[in-house]
Parts: structure tokens; sequence; C-alpha cells
């Protein structure tokens, strides 16, 4: 059996597949800049809300007398305590860059520190 016989336009087709694609020439150097954009960290989401509520909804009952909530006001301040430690642990790991993410400060102060030596491309 003979092989095929394809048109001519399907043999240029086909040898267009087999060749590389053009290599990519970026438009700028691909060098880290010396400084990064200044973003603001995610807010993390609200605390103690829950407590916060029970609060609100005691002295609602009560006429606002803080005798008569007690111990909603005391859950509520030891929460704020608990977030309050939780906080400022998060903040010192953050600080010691053990977060695995490097605020953007941080990583400008290090860009100042140890700048890129590079000639003009």
């Amino acid at each position: 059996m003979a092989a095929p016989v394809y048109p001519a336009w399907f043999r240029r087709l086909a040898a267009g597949r087999q060749r590389r694609a053009p290599a990519v020439r970026p438009t700028r150097p691909l060098v880290l800049a010396n400084q990064v954009a200044n973003r603001r960290l995610r807010l993390g989401e609200a605390t103690c809300t829950t407590e916060m509520s029970l609060l609100m909804a005691c002295w609602k009952q009560n006429e606002f007398s803080d005798a008569a909530c007690a111990k909603e006001i005391q859950t509520f301040y030891d929460c704020v305590a608990k977030t309050d430690v939780e906080h400022k642990k998060r903040l010192k790991q953050e600080a010691l860059g053990q977060m695995g993410n490097l605020s953007p400060k941080t990583v400008n102060k290090l860009l100042r520190r140890f700048p890129n030596i590079t000639d003009d491309f």
C-alpha cells in the first residue's frame, strides 16, 4: 500500500509544527528592583464579636447595668486580652521573619542594605 499523498498546504502546516518557538525577549532586564511597592497587609477578621454581642444584649435587658452583666463583661475582657497576646506574638514572629512572608517595609530595608549591583543592559 502506497503512502498517502497530502496537499502542499497540509505539508507546510505539518512542517510548521516541528519548528521551535521563537525565543522570548523580555522588555526589561530580568533584575530585581531596589524597592517594592509599599502595600498594606490585609487586616484579619474581627475578634470577640460574639462576646461583644452577648454583652450588648445583656446591657439591653438589664438597662445598661454593669453589676448585672459582670460575667459578660469579664468574658469580653478575657477574650480581648487573649487576642491581644496572640496579636503581639504574631507581630514578633513577623518581625523575626518566621512567618515566611516579609512585610514590604522589611523587604525595602533589606534591598537598601543589599542593592543590585548591575551594569546597564
